[in-house]
């Protein structure tokens, strides 16, 4: 399996570069992971117009990934799952990418672009702690479904 997480951000150092890393290593047991952070410099003019601005910016930027492949989008508004509901997101497919939206969200013309809008709860985080959770619970998903005890 080949899981993409795509999110709108600028590339820099973090105090969670390294528990990111190990969970991608930890990951990578399971299937072939990628984090791809996307930033321009027409999302930084966008951010100076308006949040309207900014969402179409973001879907620029993430319209070339839209592919032959299983889309989640992380949303507020999703779907609020739990841990062996996150795992049948997991079962089956080959290839998978996860969108993570700036700090304005998304467009609803993208968010139909999706197959599954979830969200990771009602609490308002950080991108990059946003996409710490998403790891631990890819992780954790493909604990669930290899009977891994991980999960226990």
């Amino acid at each position: 399996m080949n899981i993409e997480i795509l999110s709108i951000a600028k590339r820099e150092k973090s105090t969670y570069d390294p528990l990111s890393k190990e969970l991608m290593k930890m990951i990578s047991r399971f299937a072939k992971i990628e984090d791809v952070e996307l930033f321009n410099k027409d999302v930084t003019k966008a951010h100076t117009i308006s949040p309207e601005a900014s969402k179409e910016a973001y879907s620029k930027l993430f319209e070339p990934h839209i592919a032959k492949s299983f889309n989640v989008i992380l949303h507020p508004d999703g779907k609020l799952i739990d841990s062996y509901e996150f795992s049948k997101l997991l079962d089956g497919k080959i290839a998978i990418k996860f969108f993570i939206g700036g700090a304005y969200g998304f467009e609803e013309e993208f968010l139909k672009k999706g197959h599954s809008i979830i969200s990771l709860g009602n609490i308002t985080m950080s991108h990059k702690i946003a996409k710490v959770v998403l790891l631990e619970q890819i992780y954790r998903g493909f604990s669930i479904l290899s009977n891994h005890p991980y999960h226990k």
